[in-house]
């Protein structure tokens, strides 16, 4: 993959996965597939029709949506850029601001964070699989009515089955990656669009609207929500935003990866979102009531073959999202710690089998664990990304002493104290804990601010903290 490990390079910090890529072949359509796959899932299409449920009018949510995603795309250019010009992944990166042995703290959480969503992922993906099994094997629906661990065997069937295909994806490395998810997206697009199509045709144009409940909110009232949805926008993506260097590592230029971000995040998202309110809203005409999952609103469609191409197409999107979002991730941060022994691939499955334990299937189904993990997860990476940003640009000016990144001499500019940048740390605890402290009082408000709570919080603590050390901050590290 890369060149010989350079002898001053230590093997506590160094493996070819984690190395500085020399040979970057990523152009703008690749990095927009990766949105693709990141937005066409099952959870996308679901939090999509749900910010039309917010009681505002169809306008204000576009204007919200729009507004959120552009802010999305900004924040994803400023946080690709050190990891493009350096070829780094997102661990990498983390030594810059938290020392080369720090940066395992910021690994391991977005790690840990990404277990818990792949395991949701898969079971989501599996309860698809389950209706394709259920429509050419009937008679499985006696393995639906047992049940170990909270799941039923059929769903155990569906879940290793998505387990293991996924697995082998991800098996044959980011290039196998790339191009299972450049096709995979617009593959979406094909079915959403078809999917769409019958429904205004079943439904009658008349009946479809962009408003899937009733309107509450007017004046200053509704511009309180377009705020909170903007927020909500912003909050969703917040995971792949951190860690989005794993990616914009790989894009050719900077420009590749604007141009990537700016198809696959403002009109990707607008279009997807457009599309998913015009299919939910004519599934009450069609059905006789909102369906909000588009798995089930396929399953309901009488061709079997229509049903079961859509299906397909909804399990291909999500195990699409599960590598880009929530294995890449954990692979780079857990090969991060060890770098010796543990390898992108190890990473990888050490993410797989602990997303297992954690019976997803129990987490997904309790509507208040989910309220609650979305606002503790916001309250994490928040400061993480804050403290990132404010270390890449304005104490470090954007410069990067890429061999010092791999070197355990003091003298590199990332060893810090002991290899831990301290002053890092004390600016993501509170800031963390404040998120947490927000998220437990209850105040659902604040809570879904969270995100940008943190992010401003760890940026300022980290800016004041570092502004200590002028001889650190003017370095040219």
């Amino acid at each position: 993959m890369n060149n010989i490990k350079p002898a001053e390079y230590s093997d506590r910090l160094y493996n070819e996965d984690l190395a500085a890529l020399k040979d970057k072949n990523w152009n703008w359509y690749n990095i927009f597939a990766f949105w693709m796959s990141d937005v066409h899932s099952v959870g996308g299409y679901v939090f999509a029709g749900s910010l039309f449920a917010l009681g505002l009018g169809s306008w204000q949510v576009l204007v919200s949506l729009l507004v959120g995603i552009v802010l999305v795309n900004i924040l994803c250019n400023l946080v690709a850029r050190p990891s493009q010009m350096a070829g780094i992944p997102y661990p990498v990166a983390c030594r810059m601001s938290f020392g080369i042995w720090g940066a395992n703290i910021p690994a391991i959480i977005r790690g840990l964070i990404a277990v818990a969503w792949y395991g949701i992922q898969t079971f989501l993906a599996s309860s698809a699989l389950s209706i394709v099994l259920l429509r050419f094997f009937p008679g499985l629906e006696s393995l639906a009515h047992s049940q170990f661990l909270g799941l039923s065997y059929l769903g155990w069937v569906g879940f290793m089955t998505m387990w293991v295909l996924q697995a082998a994806v991800f098996w044959h490395g980011m290039e196998a990656i790339k191009r299972f998810i450049d096709w995979a997206g617009p593959a979406v697009y094909v079915v959403m669009f078809a999917l769409a199509a019958w429904i205004v045709w079943k439904a009658g144009p008349e009946n479809i609207s962009l408003n899937l409940g009733e309107v509450k909110y007017s004046g200053l009232e509704s511009l309180g929500m377009m705020i909170t949805a903007i927020a909500l926008v912003v909050s969703y993506f917040s995971g792949p935003m951190l860690n989005f260097g794993d990616f914009s590592r790989y894009g050719r230029t900077m420009e590749e990866v604007k141009r990537g971000n700016f198809w696959g995040l403002p009109v990707n998202f607008l279009a997807f979102s457009v599309v998913t309110v015009v299919i939910t809203s004519g599934t009450i005409p069609v059905f006789g009531h909102m369906i909000t999952d588009p798995i089930e609103t396929v399953s309901r469609i009488d061709n079997t073959t229509a049903a079961v191409l859509g299906a397909f197409t909804f399990v291909t999107a999500t195990i699409g999202i599960n590598i880009v979002a929530n294995f890449v991730s954990p692979a780079f941060d857990f090969s991060n710690v060890a770098p010796k022994y543990i390898s992108f691939r190890t990473g990888g499955f050490i993410a797989a089998v602990a997303s297992i334990f954690i019976t997803p299937w129990n987490l997904f189904n309790s509507p208040e664990v989910i309220h609650y993990t979305l606002d503790m997860l916001a309250a994490f990476i928040g400061p993480l990304f804050g403290i990132l940003l404010v270390d890449f640009y304005l104490v470090r000016k954007q410069q990067i002493v890429v061999d010092d990144l791999y070197t355990e001499s003091p003298n590199g500019a990332y060893w810090y104290d002991k290899g831990v940048n301290k002053r890092a740390v004390y600016a993501l605890i509170p800031a963390v804990l404040i998120g947490i402290a927000i998220t437990l009082s209850g105040v659902k408000a604040v809570a879904d601010f969270n995100w940008f709570i943190g992010c401003l919080l760890g940026g300022v603590f980290y800016s004041a903290l570092m502004s200590r050390r002028p001889a650190l901050a003017g370095a040219s590290a």
